[in-house]
């Protein structure tokens, strides 16, 4: 033997259910070794067989639970393909079931021919008799009639012989045989009622039980459990006992209990729950179940942990002669595994669900159950949702559980299946049994059938047949060998969107899966459209050709189009059926339903050129219309396709054309108005061609105006707001292209309106609708309106009944509540006319429904509006005041009519009077609607009339709102001449202010100064608003009052943080003020700015003695609460307290001497007494403070000596440097200046290289005399420059005795008669001239910037200023850089500077 038993597990893999993810199944075949003598009886039962195919078991993969729900993904079955026996020939000529047609041959059937040759000889040479029983592990062992065991290897070769002639003499036929899982032990039951273990590895006989059960009853079954030492078995007496397997003292022996007693109705079949290694641990496992039938009912028992019955249920009404039985499987239900065990007796198979909950209980479940049309003899799953099922006239069904569906039927009645009629009545032991059992036992075959790993192996007289699921390329292959083309391809599908039932082989990721398929369905067309070219006839009528390829076509595009491969189908396919003239037509005229259904959307340049060609072949226009609508026609001539639209009139395909192929909206709407507008131009009637053209150009309007495209479809949504725009401008042009000099504006509406005026002004209508956020639209809205009105009213070429429609048009318009339409009153008057006109009985209904749609929808607004009209004719310009008021939507622009009334010319003084009046007699309407405008108003029209207006209004909010809008200038919309009033108004303002907006009383305090000090003084005090009596204390003089006031606020709050409970009312009085809610420090930290702020100002103003006066009642204030903290919970309050004394004694040490500080704090008990360290905090501070402030002043006197050097330094360089002139000559004179005299001739050399003569200067008068010297100035420059600079060098002259960085005055010698001229260099007092001081503007513009010195100065500036900084010129206004928070000043030592 090359393998032990243990070395290959036949247990089925595929039977059960693995949480593992298996990538590949090994689906190999085996070849066996051919026979070279003849056999003799030692060769039949040693050597291999020579059969054609090999008996293959194999290992396989697992059920993945997440893909349960649609696919089975098991393996490869026992025998891998169809042998090729005769049988096999028989059923592939025997007609299929109607099943087969979409699920295919599901079942492989095989013969295993080693064995079955081997089972003939060796009941021919050894006299082994006929085979009874047959069971399948890693091996198949076949039990005989003389009582022999023959066991086969997974190469069909014979392993073991067990047993002898003799002893089944003895013991009779094997009626029963059982392998355990790991295929090491074989059970066999026999006829007279033994049993035997044998040893698979090497033969031996382990055991020979005769006293498990009563003497004189046959073994009916034996089988093991998943406990290697636990085993069943049953006989004819309807018996079940439990064999438990012990070795004591190395002998052997078997223990028998009863589990069921005949006695009680006769059990012919048991089965034990089997799980896979991977499902060992599974809760249910350890129950040792054990499902068995009964004549009368099912029982399902757990062995373990002890005896118990977890489940009867009985059959009900079933034929007596029907066979009991029962099938275990694990299958995953609800997310879960667990077993289901399928038993039926007759022709329904029941389901029952164990499982086992979370609180440990374990559950019986009744499951849907199964009804077949015959009586069934065998039940074996096959997979965990396919059952394999027999019925008594050898028929096999394959059934799918969950959908209940029959998925194909076998005939093995040439099988000759082996019965185990002749155990179940106990022939070998005298037939005692009951009529019933032996009833049953007609049709029983228990030991005939077996399953494992998803194969079935039957056993017939002389041969064993292997039942295994086909993988899914087989059930398709098998449909193409019998060129069933459509029922493969329709298969094929199902395994690809994962509908197909019993499907093998598809596992993995599902894209993965899918592409599989694709790629066979693929190969599938290939095949078909070459048999449809070579079965097309050759001869005979062209409708039969034609009829040949319609009924194959369809399904080639059906299935391209499913696999979403066009590509296919405009590539290869097309171009082979391009070989026939008759399928290239079939083919394109077959495209045009799925182009409608646009199922195909994008065809290939040539199928389209070849579509459109054939099709205008064949006059088939229509259909060309109908699928250039629907197609991307971007890879077609656009110019050949839209002259061949136009020639035959296919209108909605050149607008399609334009639209989809270059985004042109326009030009189709230019091509249909040059047809209809010539003739409407003319007054000739329009042909019925015309009229179809104008309809729809009206409908190809309203579709680009509602972003629909036309004649199907939607425009982009990125394009929607450029085509309205585009139509809109398009409608609105003023002339045409093509304009001709007599061609009247606006064309197009005219054109539109002159073709039918009722329709078009429908289409806008319906435009109209969406424009409701679009303010791009609304324009074009009221633009057309007003193009309208323009066009239509007072025309003669238009009928009243056609301006009807116009009025009509607009009162539906005006009448919808969200109206922004803008319609002038004359123009509003005669819509009103019309609508109401009675002499005019022109489509009078519709008149008057739209008056009262106008009057309903418009309510009150359009009823006021008439009223309004009424009281203007007769000049009632006071009663239009009540429409207003009266009117919700125009309420707010009363102020501008009773404004116009008062101050335009054209009414008399009695309307004038009328209106002044009615204005005053609803001021109190008018302040409720707008107090801002009505304060506006009083000031211009009624400035003597504000006190009887303020009497008039009767709330004091109301009061309020006006007087602040009258009187505060922040308030006021528009400036007016401030109202002049006495101080009772702004005092008045005041106190309105304390109750309803106190936290803007200070800043109108501010910004006015029309109130008393002392009145005002009293309301704010009455109202309890501490900090604008302060300010008002202080506005008067009275810096100590203002100091006591914000003293007492600040140790109020102080006291609601020492004392919480204390200044609760103080802090409700606060919250009731309406300020915000901040915390206790928060406050104390607000109202210490304030005081703080309230010191600094007023210190300025004071003496020392009244300076400490403030500031120390300021610290004993801040300290004094310090002493009341006590406790650990209070330190962090303590801390900042103090934080907060810190900064008083910052601010009072610029007003305060030090000394004077250091003594006050020292007689404070709080830091007076105890120790140093106590007051360190606060010396130490004041002493940091005065560090900062000396280094930095001697830090700002070391940048200004700096700076004021390198000035110096600076202009000494200047100064110094020597010039060089341009010229040998002056600028004046224009003679050179070395030429021979004899005295001593004065040059002047400017620094812009200029040189002249000193007399030449003098006589230009270009020098300033001063001061005993002359300031000079470049007179050719000043002179192009068109100015003279006369202010400037005065200025400079006054400047004293500088050195000047314009000009050297040079002294030249002549001597000798060479006339080489000497000159010394004369540094003169002189000054910047106009192009130096250019020149230096120019240099400080570059290198702008804030000097240290203007930082310095920022830094000593006081805080809180409001003023723009030098560090931060762009943004005026920001503060000083003290309110960077941030902000750090890092000193360094002055710079080294070179000398």
């Amino acid at each position: 033997m090359s393998e032990s038993p243990d070395s290959r597990s036949l247990v089925s893999a595929s039977s059960q259910l693995n949480l593992m993810e298996i990538d590949a199944i090994d689906d190999k075949e085996f070849d066996i070794p051919q026979v070279d003598t003849p056999p003799t009886l030692e060769s039949i039962l040693n050597e291999p067989e020579d059969e054609d195919e090999p008996f293959v078991l194999e290992d396989t993969c697992l059920l993945n639970t997440e893909n349960m729900d649609t696919h089975s993904c098991e393996t490869s079955s026992l025998a891998s393909s169809d042998s090729g026996d005769r049988t096999h020939l028989k059923r592939r000529k025997r007609p299929m079931e109607t099943n087969s047609t979409v699920h295919g041959s599901v079942l492989r059937h095989s013969i295993l021919k080693g064995i079955s040759a081997q089972i003939v000889s060796a009941a021919d040479k050894v006299d082994a008799g006929l085979p009874t029983a047959i069971t399948v592990s890693n091996v198949i062992a076949v039990g005989t009639s003389h009582g022999l065991a023959l066991v086969f290897d997974h190469n069909q070769a014979l392993r073991l012989c067990l047993g002898t002639t003799a002893t089944g003499a003895e013991y009779g036929a094997v009626s029963a045989l059982s392998i355990n899982h790991d295929c090491t032990r074989l059970l066999c039951g026999f006829a007279k009622g033994q049993i035997t273990m044998w040893d698979l590895a090497n033969g031996k006989l382990l055991r020979t039980i005769t006293d498990a059960h009563p003497p004189g009853t046959a073994i009916l079954h034996v089988k093991f459990t998943d406990n290697p030492t636990l085993a069943i078995c049953n006989d004819s007496g309807g018996s079940v006992f439990e064999l438990s397997f012990r070795r004591v003292m190395g002998m052997r022996t078997c223990e028998s209990r009863c589990l069921f007693s005949g006695s009680k109705g006769e059990v012919c079949c048991v089965e034990p729950l089997h799980a896979a290694l991977e499902l060992k641990d599974h809760p249910i496992t350890q129950y040792c179940l054990l499902a068995m039938a009964s004549l009368t009912k099912i029982l399902v028992i757990g062995l373990k942990p002890s005896l118990k019955v977890w489940m009867t249920f009985p059959y009900g009404k079933t034929d007596p002669a029907s066979v009991p039985q029962l099938a275990w499987q694990f299958v995953a239900v609800q997310k879960a595994v667990n077993p289901i065990l399928a038993f039926c007796r007759g022709d329904t198979v029941h389901f029952l669900l164990v499982k086992k909950d979370e609180s440990g209980t374990i559950h019986v479940i009744k499951q849907r159950q199964l009804s077949l049309n015959s009586d069934l003899i065998s039940l074996a799953w096959i997979n965990s949702r396919t059952l394999v099922v027999m019925d008594s006239s050898e028929k096999v069904h394959v059934v799918d559980r969950p959908s209940q569906e029959e998925l194909e039927v076998l005939d093995l009645s040439e099988v000759q299946l082996v019965y185990n009629s002749s155990h179940f009545k106990s022939l070998a032991t005298g037939g005692n049994v009951s009529q019933a059992l032996a009833l049953v036992g007609e049709k029983a075959c228990y030991q005939s059938v077996c399953s494992n790993g998803g194969q079935i192996v039957y056993l017939g007289t002389k041969s064993v047949h292997i039942m295994t699921l086909r993988n899914w390329r087989e059930r398709v292959d098998h449909l193409l060998k019998q060129e069933k083309f459509l029922e493969a391809l329709s298969l094929a599908w199902s395994f690809h969107e994962g509908t197909a039932k019993a499907v093998l082989g598809l596992f993995g990721d599902p894209a993965k899966r899918k592409g599989l398929v694709a790629d066979k369905m693929v190969e599938i067309l290939f095949q078909y459209v070459d048999r449809s070219i070579k079965k097309c006839p050759e001869q005979g009528k062209i409708q039969v050709m034609e009829q040949h390829f319609q009924d194959m076509v369809p399904v080639m595009v059906d299935y391209c189009l499913l696999l979403q491969r066009t590509d296919l189908l405009f590539g290869q396919i097309y171009s082979r059926l391009l070989e026939n003239s008759v399928a290239k037509g079939v083919f394109l005229e077959s495209l045009e339903p799925y182009i409608l259904s646009e199922r195909i959307g994008c065809p290939t340049a040539p199928v389209m050129r070849d579509l459109l060609a054939y099709f205008q072949e064949n006059g088939m226009m229509e259909s060309v219309e109908n699928c250039l609508v629907h197609m991307d026609i971007t890879n077609l001539d656009i110019q050949q396709v839209v002259q061949m639209c136009w020639e035959n009139q296919l209108y909605d395909a050149m607008i399609y054309v334009f639209n989809s192929g270059m985004n042109d909206y326009i030009t189709p709407m230019e091509k249909l108005f040059q047809v209809i507008s010539v003739p409407l131009r003319e007054g000739r009637p329009l042909t019925d061609e015309q009229v179809v053209m104008g309809n729809k150009l009206l409908v190809y309007i309203s579709c680009c105006l509602a972003g629909r495209a036309y004649p199907i479809g939607d425009i982009p949504e990125d394009l929607v707001p450029l085509v309205k725009n585009q139509v809109f401008e398009f409608l609105i042009r003023l002339h045409s292209a093509e304009a001709s000099q007599d061609e009247e504006v606006y064309p197009y509406i005219h054109t539109l309106l002159h073709f039918d005026t009722r329709e078009f002004l429908n289409v806008l209508a319906l435009t109209f609708e969406d424009f409701k956020n679009d303010k791009q639209a609304l324009e074009y809205q009221q633009r057309i309106v007003d193009i309208l009105l323009k066009v239509m009213v007072d025309n003669p070429d238009f009928t009243p009944s056609q301006v009807g429609c116009l009025f009509t048009f607009l009162a539906r318009q005006l009448a919808k509540p969200d109206n922004s339409l803008f319609v002038n009153r004359k123009l509003f008057d005669q819509v009103l006319e019309y609508l109401s006109s009675p002499d005019d009985d022109s489509r009078h209904t519709e008149r008057q429904q739209v008056l009262l749609e106008l009057l309903q929808v418009g309510g009150v607004h359009f009823y006021v509006i008439i009223c309004e009209f009424m009281y203007e004719k007769k000049h009632l310009y006071d009663k239009i005041i009540d429409c207003y008021l009266k009117d919700p939507l125009r309420k707010e622009e009363i102020f501008n009519y009773i404004h116009n009334i008062l101050s335009m010319p054209g009414y008399s003084a009695e309307e004038k009077r009328s209106v002044w009046d009615k204005t005053l007699l609803h001021v109190q309407e008018l302040v409720t609607t707008d107090p801002a405008k009505s304060a506006e108003l009083v000031a211009v029209h009624f400035t003597n009339e504000v006190h009887q207006i303020i009497s008039n209004l009767q709330d004091d909010h109301l009061v309020f709102l006006f007087l602040q809008s009258l009187l505060d200038p922040r308030e006021i919309l528009h400036p007016q001449p401030l109202l002049r009033s006495g101080p009772d108004l702004h005092e008045q303002l005041v106190g309105l202010l304390c109750r309803f907006s106190p936290q803007q009383v200070i800043d109108f305090l501010k910004t006015s100064q029309d109130y008393r000090l002392e009145e005002t003084i009293q309301i704010v005090q009455q109202h309890q608003l501490h900090e604008a009596k302060a300010f008002l204390l202080e506005k008067k003089g009275d810096i100590q009052g203002a100091f006591q006031v914000l003293l007492q606020t600040l140790e109020a709050k102080l006291l609601g943080l020492t004392q919480p409970r204390e200044g609760v009312d103080q802090l409700r009085h606060e919250e009731e003020e309406g300020q915000e809610e901040e915390g206790p420090l928060q406050r104390v930290q607000g109202a210490l700015g304030d005081i703080i702020a309230l010191c600094v100002r007023g210190s300025h103003g004071l003496n020392q003695q009244q300076r400490e006066a403030l500031w120390f009642s300021l610290l004993e204030a801040m300290m004094s609460p310090q002493k009341l903290l006590k406790g650990s919970d209070a330190k962090q309050t303590s801390e900042v307290l103090k934080e907060f004394t810190m900064q008083v004694l910052n601010s009072m040490s610029s007003f305060i001497a030090l000394p004077a500080i250091i003594h006050r704090i020292l007689q404070d008990p709080v830091y007076g007494t105890g120790k140093l360290a106590e007051i360190q905090g606060l010396i130490l501070g004041m002493l940091d403070t005065f560090n900062y402030e000396q280094t930095l002043l001697e830090t700002t006197t070391s940048l200004l000596n700096h700076d004021l050097h390198w000035s110096l330094s600076h202009l000494r360089a200047a100064v110094s440097r020597g010039l060089h002139p341009r010229q040998d000559h002056c600028n004046i004179c224009l003679q050179q200046y070395r030429r021979r005299q004899e005295g001593e001739d004065e040059i002047i050399i400017f620094s812009c290289g200029h040189l002249y003569h000193c007399q030449c200067l003098q006589r230009k008068e270009q020098g300033v005399a001063g001061l005993g010297h002359h300031s000079w100035s470049c007179y050719k420059c000043t002179s192009s420059q068109g100015r003279r600079s006369t202010d400037q060098n005065t200025m400079e002259t006054g400047r004293g005795r500088s050195a000047s960085l314009a000009q050297t005055r040079v002294t030249s010698v002549h001597r000798g008669a060479s006339g080489v001229g000497q000159g010394r260099k004369l540094l003169c007092d002189a000054t910047l001239d106009t192009q130096q001081s250019q020149a230096w503007d120019q240099l400080r513009c570059i290198y702008r910037g804030p000097s240290r010195l203007a930082i310095l100065s920022e830094l000593s500036s006081s805080h809180g200023h409001e003023k723009a900084s030098l560090l931060n010129p762009v943004h005026p206004g920001t503060g000083s850089i003290f309110h960077s928070e941030n902000f750090q000043l890092k000193l360094s030592p002055p710079p080294l500077v070179e000398e």
